[in-house]
């Protein structure tokens, strides 16, 4: 008995939705619909709304821009490679997106500087519903946005995977094509600079996975 036609892709199976995109692209622009806000949100939290901004459309996706909108793209045309058995295609976008905005270090440590600075983050606010309580009132705290910014790239990375995309231990080890194990080690010890960094602030002084 054969399977369903490519246009009854399950809607909760990423892995059948880009598989079935192969021979139907505009499948594609379901996981974009699905996907697209939380990236959006994660790329303007690192680089600032200026450097992340886009439409909310996959056209722009296809023409390019800025990460948040060259993730898809890159998405898209790298899709045959993805592996169809995984149902959740969060960590392999996330994982791009980090690639994507790894190459615009500067400007993502302009924007922790700032944000160092004023203390204030819009966007921290306006995700408020999605984000862990402390963890959002953590990243809006100016003195924490310059102990990120001190940060290598990989531990950074990693914290922000964890703490601000949600992504469980194994999520952004399948995101940065790591073992589970460094990402621990990453974790802890960005954790113990940033501890250093805020003199030992309460805030992390908790478990790391209870805060992140």
């Amino acid at each position: 008995m054969s399977g369903p036609p490519p246009s009854m892709a399950r809607a909760g199976d990423d892995g059948d939705v880009v598989a079935q995109s192969l021979e139907q692209p505009e499948l594609f622009a379901r996981l974009y619909d699905r996907y697209a806000p939380d990236i959006h949100r994660y790329a303007a939290r690192r680089l600032g709304d200026s450097a992340a901004d886009d439409s909310p459309t996959l056209e722009c996706a296809r023409a390019g821009g800025p990460p948040s909108a060259d993730t898809f793209l890159v998405a898209f045309r790298t899709r045959s490679r993805y592996d169809v058995t995984r149902s959740n295609a969060r960590p392999w976008l996330y994982g791009i997106a980090g690639n994507l905005i790894g190459k615009q270090r500067r400007a993502e440590i302009r924007a922790l500087r700032a944000l160092a600075r004023s203390g204030h983050d819009p966007v921290a606010e306006s995700w408020s519903e999605r984000a862990d309580a402390r963890v959002t009132a953590q990243a809006a705290h100016a003195p924490l946005a310059g102990a990120l910014a001190g940060l290598s790239a990989g531990d950074r990375h990693v914290l922000l995977l964890v703490a601000w995309a949600e992504l469980t231990y194994p999520e952004v080890a399948e995101a940065l094509g790591i073992p589970v194990g460094t990402v621990r080690s990453r974790l802890n010890r960005a954790r113990r600079k940033v501890r250093s960094a805020l003199g030992a602030d309460p805030a992390f002084t908790l478990d790391a996975t209870e805060v992140v």
